[in-house]
């Protein structure tokens, strides 16, 4: 377990020092991960930091709201809109790693022209260990490792985080003093809610994905999973009302682990699975059922794509 009363002056140290006096872009999605990455690099270079929050559309529901409010005392902290261009990128396309190059390359090509705006030379993110073996073996390309595009616009990359384990960064956030919402919450995807979308990426599938996440977080906060979601997996025949409706397939899923590199599926009992599923058709459009998804990583990994 890393030590933080060594690590936080030392990662501060190493980022001042990889800095210098040139200015740095920091990718901010909310994640334990990017706001921990933010605010030691806050700390330590204050305004020579640009926190860049990217709406791509694919973000949890509030999430761009919750942003504002929690680190607004950032005042270089810029939000950008890239909705419309994250999923023009992905549109048709349904392998799931080439998502992730897509994804990848479009949040640098959004981070490139902010650094061009504000004359940054370096980008800081959030990248911990377990994203790098998952990259590096061969498991899945993250969006901020193996999803980066061969050309990248960018003196160097900071990531400060790189060797810690999850519950490490978590330790270091509530050192840190960032707010609970962050230091304790789920994890959640680079490629945010892409990859709880079976195929191709469509509004409409991200919006069942986005409400449906919703319910299942709040359903499940007493059981404390490593993390809870819902993915949208294709579509099936339902009966709502006197009408049979051909509608999405919800699959909910929720963990235990320790770092995300294994984890196993929580065993929730029936009237849980039962109220979630009553409120996941009830109120999201267009839901004709619900499934539990029992698989422990390995043999699947914790997302779906």
């Amino acid at each position: 377990m890393v030590d933080v009363d060594e690590f936080i002056p030392d990662a501060k140290a190493e980022i001042a020092a990889e800095l210098g006096d040139d200015t740095a872009i920091i990718a901010l999605s909310g994640g334990v991960d990017s706001s921990t990455a933010a605010a030691l690099a806050y700390e330590a270079v204050g305004e020579q930091l640009v926190p860049v929050y990217v709406d791509t559309g694919l973000m949890r529901k509030g999430e761009t709201e919750e942003i504002r409010e929690v680190f607004g005392y950032m005042d270089s902290l810029r939000i950008v809109d890239a909705a419309d261009r994250f999923l023009g990128a992905l549109e048709g396309v349904t392998d799931p790693e080439e998502k992730r190059k897509v994804i990848g390359e479009q949040f640098i090509r959004e981070f490139e022209t902010v650094a061009r705006e504000t004359d940054a030379d370096y980008l800081v993110q959030g990248t911990i260990y377990p994203d790098r073996i998952e990259s590096e073996g061969n498991i899945k390309s993250h969006h901020n490792v193996g999803g980066l595009p061969d050309a990248v616009d960018f003196e160097g990359i900071v990531e400060p985080l790189r060797d810690l384990y999850k519950d490490e960064v978590r330790s270091v956030a509530r050192e840190l003093g960032l707010e609970e919402v962050i230091s304790e919450r789920m994890p959640f995807p680079g490629p945010g809610l892409a990859v709880r979308v079976v195929g191709e990426v469509t509004r409409e599938k991200v919006r069942v994905a986005r409400e449906a996440t919703h319910i299942v977080e709040d359903e499940l906060e007493e059981y404390e999973p490593w993390q809870a979601f819902a993915a949208v997996l294709g579509k099936a025949t339902g009966v709502k009302g006197d009408n049979r409706v051909h509608g999405h397939v919800v699959a909910v899923r929720s963990v235990e682990s320790r770092d995300g590199m294994t984890a196993r599926a929580q065993e929730l009992d029936w009237e849980t699975l039962q109220r979630l599923q009553s409120r996941i058709t009830g109120t999201v459009e267009d839901v004709s059922r619900v499934v539990y998804d029992v698989t422990h990583k390995p043999p699947a990994t914790i997302e779906y794509e």
